[in-house]
């Protein structure tokens, strides 16, 4: 199970974008609960805190508002235009041991082969939607890209996922692909496409006036 973090969360009476504003100046985030068919609530969260854990890791989260505690995960975060500091935060009450879907990240280790074949690997998506037990959530599904070779492609249901978790994306969700890379051309090839420009220009105007003959 992966460590979980406490975060205390205090109710905001107030909602809307100015409130919103004005709790961020305050050192702190807002923040959303909701799930398990209870009315969603409006909290903040402490921003130091709250980013502490998140780079701590773990989708799993403790939150406590009052004196009451409530196992919940991070289900979004917003973050600003430029994508640095989180602005506001979605949490999902959750059971430890219910099954969930969520978007996990994908990420790939290791150099392609094709790669030193003059190969270049394009990433397609970034994550994979699963299904699995709240507590068997992982940080991240990581794809090893070693064999992928010049016009190798790699998909979802490619993916060997750990035990109990299931693949909810399409199996023909395409991740990635290697291909080569476009070769620049030459100031010599170049050249001579300027070249041949005015030969189809002089053409053009040839078969005009043949035409125009004809007609006349």
């Amino acid at each position: 199970m992966p460590n979980t973090l406490l975060l205390k969360a205090e109710i905001r009476e107030d909602v809307g974008s100015k409130s919103a504003a004005k709790v961020r100046k305050q050192g702190r985030v807002p923040a959303v609960v909701y799930g398990h068919k209870k009315k969603p609530v409006a909290v903040s969260l402490d921003a130091h805190n709250l980013v502490e854990g998140l780079h701590h890791g773990g989708r799993v989260v403790d939150v406590q508002i009052g004196k009451k505690k409530e196992t919940m995960i991070f289900k979004d975060l917003q973050y600003d235009y430029l994508g640095k500091d989180i602005i506001h935060v979605d949490l999902m009450r959750v059971d430890a041991t219910e099954m969930i879907k969520v978007a996990v990240p994908i990420e790939l280790k290791g150099t392609a082969k094709g790669t030193h074949e003059g190969g270049i690997i394009e990433e397609h998506t970034n994550r994979l939607e699963i299904e699995c037990k709240v507590t068997d959530i992982p940080e991240a599904i990581v794809v090893s890209v070693k064999e992928i070779g010049v016009g190798d492609t790699l998909h979802a249901g490619d993916i060997k996922l750990g035990e109990g978790v299931k693949l909810v994306s399409s199996p023909s969700t395409l991740l990635l692909t290697c291909s080569l890379v476009a070769a620049a051309k030459s100031t010599e090839e170049l050249e001579e496409e300027a070249s041949a420009a005015p030969e189809i220009i002089g053409e053009t105007k040839e078969t005009e006036e043949e035409s125009s003959k004809q007609e006349a």
